[in-house]
């Protein structure tokens, strides 16, 4: 099939690239210039596994960027793969999302027909309330509507595409339910495991990845609680999590406790589905509750480095700046509410990751930055583990031959250990 997609962001074009990897024609359309010019040359413009070698092999054949929205004429089905950021008070900000519908009106202005389907995350009744209208605004009212959530999780977004667990269309026509088998037949045919194919309504659709995000945002907060208790009996944590997880009704994801969630997702989706549930009166009090936890939790972290160093004047190793392994995003990363406590304390931070320094280091530029977790160790009094990447864990041979840093590891990344915290000493 003939695709376009509109923006070219972390979700646009990791489904733009799948998608020609599953043999449709796909063309990437975005304001962005840069972003499309490292398209067409076959580099990926976001950091994500697996993403640039797709790209590349279908550059200039498969797949083709661009920054003239005239080119979804001559494609099948329109994906909207564009920004909602959060606002102040948690509601989503649509407004880019609009101004991309009403070029996507004006460039389909004349046609019969199209099918439109919305990809980003957007709270129940964006779809019609909002994309329609601004589609008309453009000169197109002729759009078969639909929606299209996705489920893809940074570091790992390719291999989740192809390989999902469940795949959603939201439509209330038939004709847009058959687009979305079409375009996604190969998938289902050739994906590991049958997913799960679920069609339902629109707004149905639009609250599902709301459903599914908050769901784990709650569970990674639970457990977070229930581990913060175990700390208090002088419990391990883990060794909890590890026997709960057997009960298939609880199963083992997500249950890892530490420093809390972060992203893009888990953040902006829990506080614009609190905000909407609070304009429609009501109170979504273990939802809130999931945010305060989450919120807590860096600085229970960093409580723990509290009990046995005196951080104030001290070199302190901050090591892990993206919000989780596999990608270089640093959004609703807990790295930062970590390095603006330690500065409140007067530490002198210096900081590693693998991928991720530059784009921290614009946001904190106060911060030194080292190219090895080694050097970021070398002369700290005191270090904290934000980011479970798995080369940290190749430090544990460094740590048996140091007597410092202590090392408060908020992901269990250093396993020859007996708490959380670890200097050769047990509590």
């Amino acid at each position: 099939m003939n695709v376009s997609i509109v923006g070219s962001g972390y979700v646009g074009t990791t489904v733009a690239a799948c998608f020609a990897d599953l043999g449709h024609s796909v063309v990437n359309v975005d304001v962005d210039e840069d972003i499309v010019d490292t398209i067409n040359d076959g580099r990926a413009p976001i950091h994500e596994p697996g993403l640039e070698e797709r790209i590349a092999e279908h550059a200039g054949d498969q797949l083709r960027a661009t920054t003239d929205y005239d080119a979804v004429r001559e494609t099948d089905v329109t994906f909207l793969a564009l920004p909602t950021p959060s606002e102040e008070d948690g509601r989503i900000d649509t407004s880019i999302m609009q101004a991309g519908a009403e070029s996507l009106g004006e460039a389909l202005a004349g046609k019969d027909d199209h099918v439109v389907v919305v990809k980003s995350t957007v709270v129940p009744g964006t779809t019609e309330d909002v994309v329609a209208p601004a589609l008309e605004r453009g000169g197109f009212d002729g759009a078969t509507l639909a929606m299209n959530p996705e489920f893809l999780r940074m570091g790992t977004a390719v291999e989740d595409f192809l390989h999902p667990d469940k795949v959603v269309y939201g439509a209330t026509d038939e004709a847009a339910y058959d687009v979305l088998h079409d375009v996604y037949e190969p998938l289902v045919d050739a994906a590991d495991g049958d997913p799960a194919v679920v069609e339902t309504g629109l707004r149905e659709a639009e609250m599902i990845k709301y459903a599914n995000n908050g769901f784990l945002a709650a569970k990674v907060s639970l457990i977070n609680d229930i581990g913060n208790i175990c700390k208090e009996f002088g419990v391990d944590a883990y060794k909890v999590a590890d026997a709960i997880a057997h009960d298939d009704r609880i199963s083992g994801q997500f249950l890892r406790s530490g420093v809390g969630w972060g992203g893009s997702c888990f953040p902006k989706d829990t506080a614009a589905i609190i905000s909407a549930a609070k304009d429609e009166g009501y109170d979504p009090a273990v939802l809130e509750a999931a945010v305060e936890v989450n919120d807590r939790q860096p600085e229970r972290l960093l409580s723990l480095l509290d009990d046995h160093v005196d951080v104030d004047g001290e070199r302190v190793a901050v090591l892990g700046l993206s919000f989780k392994p596999g990608t270089d995003d640093i959004r609703g990363t807990r790295a930062i509410p970590v390095i603006d406590g330690l500065h409140d304390r007067g530490a002198d931070v210096v900081a590693y990751d693998p991928v991720a320094t530059e784009k921290m280091a614009e946001k904190r530029p106060d911060v030194e930055y080292t190219d090895s977790a080694r050097a970021a160790l070398d002369g700290a009094s005191g270090a904290v583990f934000v980011t479970d990447w798995d080369e940290f864990a190749a430090l544990d041979e460094e740590f048996d031959a140091m007597a410092e840093p202590v090392v408060v590891d908020g992901r269990r990344i250093v396993e020859r250990r007996d708490g959380i915290t670890y200097d050769g000493l047990t509590w």
